[in-house]
């Protein structure tokens, strides 16, 4: 008795506060049927976005995953003892009603819900209303009395917004999402590099020209310091020639940590692969090597990055002189100078009018460059035919493989002396090469949109990798360079007779703590999930920057995305190099 008192005592309560609500909100409006219109209550609910109808915002309004609105067990049945049951099949219809009405569209379009998401949140609401006995009491309540036909259908509308804004989170936070992915100013990202005055010096020129050697030279004679390599390969060799000449080096690359301290203690001098760099350490000296990097349209922002970034009181970068344009650019940014030293080649780079045309006359010294995996292995079975002993680098090769083939293939009493290799060989890798034959000067490039296609090796690609034939101070001090097939000769010549056009654009990539943000504010979005919808919202300064292809990024995002792991070590792990 006392139960049925109280229900009918709420009952009564819920039902007066919403009709006076109601009243306050339509007064002076009749609908067709003499009912109160919500349409005054409904125009005061200050919309969140100006209404677009922009195919491109569509497109990004699919990135946005609908979350799983689930009810609350704890209101079972308390509808019901409040207003008694309801008709469930007639509340479908009234919904229907509700969802098709050209009133409640264009309001949920003020309110940032595009045809996409609005049938999404549709679909959602249906769902979450037609499971009546979980129902919240006050929403209940409402649509028995819109069933009697007391209320209008459109006072649902609010709750509908609540329950659209639960179903995509972006709705409340949209402007802070575009404000995270704000990308007009990225040197203020690091202001541990902006709180210091730095000295940038630019190390310049072509392949064998001793611009690493001196940037080393000033790094190994440092109190700190880093260096930074675009392969494993090289941050081992450096992390080698480091402790060799007495500079305590510890070595971090995406698959490993080597501390030479046997206590563990770090020290003060590493050797890194470029993405592994801490730009939260000081250094007295950083050393960047192949700064041309910079413009790569999957791994450039890890340039971009460490230029920017590094707190280090001088920041030498080694590569081509097409570089330096926009390394003065970045620093009249960061309002800093740079300093451009200039080298010579060391060694002489004979390019020959004749093709080897068989793997009959490899010789001695040469490197056989393939720029696809089956040419590699065609070429290395066909010398293993002949007898010649060879060393294979490619990159889907385990890291400590590599370096084995490259120890094995620099060992002058190892009687391997021809290496097969992918173009790695022209990232700086200190190899004994006499000369380089080009199997081909055709590989898969990628575009600047993402998509790949079969193409002449590019000016830098071919100077790069024709350079690494002829070693100062070894037994190869002059270096050749030719084709396998007579036909690509006069292309090779073209291609080697030019100079790599100026680079125009920097990479770029969302940071850990934008990624962090972003996470905060949609929770329940994958690691892929993010980065798609980061790059969708993305404002960019395109007259220096761009955003790097991120396929493979997301590609181990989707892989691990099952893997409970805090959100910091899946970022690092995806920002790895990989070849899928």
């Amino acid at each position: 008795m006392m139960l049925r008192t109280i229900c009918k005592v709420s009952r009564t309560l819920i039902q007066r506060e919403i009709r006076t609500s109601h009243a306050l909100a339509t007064r002076g409006k009749k609908t067709k049927r003499g009912k109160a219109s919500v349409d005054t209550f409904l125009d005061t609910l200050k919309p969140s976005s100006e209404s677009k109808n922009d195919p491109e915002k569509n497109i990004t309004s699919r990135l946005f995953k609908p979350v799983l609105v689930r009810p609350n067990p704890d209101d079972v049945d308390l509808g019901k003892e409040i207003a008694g049951d309801i008709d469930r099949s007639e509340l479908l219809s009234r919904l229907n009603i509700f969802f098709k009405s050209d009133t409640t569209r264009a309001l949920a379009r003020e309110q940032g819900l595009d045809d996409y998401l609005y049938w999404q949140v549709c679909i959602s609401f249906r769902k979450y209303c037609m499971d009546v006995s979980y129902l919240p009491p006050e929403l209940y309540v409402l649509f028995s009395d819109i069933l009697q036909d007391a209320i209008h259908i459109d006072s649902i509308f609010p709750y509908f917004l609540t329950h659209a804004r639960r179903v995509f989170p972006h709705l409340e936070c949209l402007n802070e999402l575009k404000l995270i992915s704000d990308l007009t100013n990225p040197p203020n990202w690091y202001p541990e590099a902006r709180g210091m005055t730095r000295k940038i010096i630019f190390h310049s020129g072509p392949t064998n020209s001793g611009k690493t050697y001196h940037a080393l030279e000033r790094f190994m004679n440092a109190k700190s310091g880093v260096y930074c390599g675009p392969l494993k390969l090289l941050a081992v060799e450096v992390f080698h020639k480091a402790n060799k000449r007495g500079t305590p080096c510890d070595l971090v690359t995406g698959e490993e940590r080597k501390t030479v301290d046997p206590e563990g203690e770090t020290s003060p001098h590493v050797s890194c692969t470029v993405e592994m760099t801490n730009v939260h350490q000081n250094y007295e000296v950083a050393v960047i090597d192949e700064i041309q990097m910079v413009k790569d349209y999957q791994r450039g922002w890890a340039w971009t990055r460490a230029l920017l970034g590094l707190p280090a009181e001088e920041i030498h970068v080694c590569g081509e002189a097409a570089a330096i344009d926009v390394v003065k650019e970045i620093a009249i940014s960061t309002g800093e100078d740079v300093e451009v030293r200039s080298y010579n080649r060391l060694t002489k780079l004979i390019q020959q009018d004749e093709a080897i045309e068989s793997l009959e006359r490899i010789q001695p010294g040469d490197c056989v460059v393939c720029f696809c995996k089956q040419d590699i292995y065609s070429v290395s079975r066909g010398l293993e035919r002949l007898g010649v002993e060879c060393a294979v680098i490619y990159g889907s090769l385990p890291p400590n493989t590599k370096l084995a083939m490259a120890e094995k293939f620099n060992d002058p009493d190892d009687p391997c002396k021809v290496l097969v290799a992918t173009d790695a060989v022209g990232m700086g890798l200190n190899l004994n090469i006499r000369r380089m034959v080009f199997y081909s000067l055709n590989k898969l490039n990628l575009l600047d949109d993402g998509n790949k296609e079969m193409g002449l090796i590019s000016v830098s690609q071919a100077l790069q990798i024709a350079g690494r034939a002829g070693r100062f101070n070894t037994q190869w001090e002059t270096g050749y360079v030719t084709c396998f097939f007579q036909e690509d000769i006069a292309t090779m010549k073209e291609l080697l007779a030019q100079t790599p056009e100026n680079i125009l654009h920097c990479g770029l990539h969302p940071t850990f703590d934008q990624i962090e943000t972003y996470s905060y504010h949609l929770p329940h979005s994958s690691l892929s999930n993010l980065i798609d919808i980061f790059t969708s919202l993305s404002i960019i300064d395109d007259s220096l920057y761009k955003l790097c292809q991120l396929d493979d990024f997301k590609f181990l995002a989707d892989m691990i995305d099952h893997i409970k792991v805090p959100l910091k070590a899946k970022y690092t792990f995806c920002c790895a190099p990989i070849n899928k």
